[in-house]
């Protein structure tokens, strides 16, 4: 049951994007097309779930052992960083129109602060686990379901915003100030599943 809470909360009630404001820059400049929206948020979940992996053991078997931890952000990014290079490479074979859509935004997957958070959240195990032993399955579930979330809540703010692409905007709020006012509304709209959260924890007891 432990699983399904951080699956739900790290989804929906505390969103990396909505709630946390974790990955702001590709969720407002990856966000005008849905497509490219799909695509930044696929490449986000394989460098996340990779990047937390490879981070947590380096955390568990390199930088506590040898008292290193002071190390820690620097060696996370050097990681994130091999790991962008990575599906840059990838994309840029299998789906060379994706990789001109993504653009400066797939090189600065290295800076987001959405994939350094994680990874340091599930190293130091201060992310959500109620009932669970704090792990690799664990930080790999935790990380996954952030992944998700940051999927969802770019996907469906890029349909949105394609659609106020399409209406009569009023001219003092067009471009970034409508689309600011859309990503707040969006993270009202999403405090909305706390209460299934709280009602999941005392049903389960948990």
């Amino acid at each position: 049951m432990g699983y399904i809470l951080i699956f739900i909360t790290a989804i929906f009630v505390n969103n990396v994007v909505l709630s946390q404001f974790l990955g702001i820059c590709p969720f407002l400049g990856v966000s005008k097309k849905v497509e490219t929206a799909s695509g930044m948020a696929a490449a986000v979940a394989f460098v996340l779930t990779i990047a937390t992996i490879v981070t947590y053991l380096i955390q568990i078997y390199l930088l506590e052992p040898f008292h290193l931890a002071y190390l820690q952000t620097i060696a996370f990014i050097l990681v994130i960083a091999a790991l962008v290079q990575m599906v840059e490479i990838v994309l840029k074979k299998v789906s060379p129109s994706l990789y001109q859509a993504l653009g400066v935004f797939l090189p600065l997957i290295t800076t987001n602060c959405c994939i350094l958070g994680v990874a340091i959240q599930v190293a130091s195990g201060t992310y959500a686990a109620p009932g669970l032993e704090h792990n690799l399955l664990t930080g790999i579930v935790y990380a996954v379901s952030t992944a998700l979330g940051f999927g969802l809540a770019l996907i469906v703010f890029a349909g949105i915003r394609e659609q106020l692409a399409r209406v009569a905007v009023p001219k003092g709020v067009q471009g970034m100030s409508i689309a600011l006012i859309t990503a707040g509304l969006l993270a009202m709209a999403f405090m909305g599943f706390s209460g299934v959260n709280n009602g999941l924890q005392k049903l389960f007891g948990i």
